[in-house]
């Protein structure tokens, strides 16, 4: 994704909770562009392959269940130096950190449930991004 893509998911604490339209909004008003968004639901299979990173963690299992109990939006996003921007819209993964105006700052219930996922890297994009979106799919 060369700097210029990045990969976000809503989770489902967001999704439940009716913040698609808020979340997309703030994302379109940071200047990023959705270059491919899709609405499904992981199974915990899924949760398990996408969160492999971290198997070896002792809340994975948890993360698993959280992440395949209710559906995602999961989106590519385009701006230039996108997964540095995008994690500073995004805010500290506990939204009690995370700074004023933040998507999770406004929208995260808790560190578990922090209502949005970002890539941390280009390399981590590509690779996230290529998880929900085929080669025929606009990426």
């Amino acid at each position: 994704m060369a700097g210029n893509k990045t990969f976000t998911m809503l989770k489902p604490d967001a999704v439940v909770a009716g913040n698609i339209g808020n979340i997309l909004a703030m994302i379109n008003n940071a200047g990023f562009k959705i270059v491919s968004m899709k609405y499904t639901k992981l199974s915990k299979d899924d949760a398990g392959k996408f969160y492999a990173v971290h198997k070896s963690r002792p809340f994975y299992d948890e993360l698993c269940d959280y992440m395949s109990s209710g559906p995602i939006v999961a989106a590519i996003l385009e701006k230039e130096n996108a997964v540095e921007d995008f994690r500073k819209l995004i805010g500290a993964t506990d939204p009690t950190k995370a700074e004023e105006g933040t998507i999770r700052k406004m929208y995260a219930k808790s560190i578990e449930a922090n209502a949005v996922h970002g890539s941390d890297s280009d390399e981590n994009a590509s690779l996230e991004g290529s998880f929900f979106f085929n080669k025929f799919e606009r990426f």
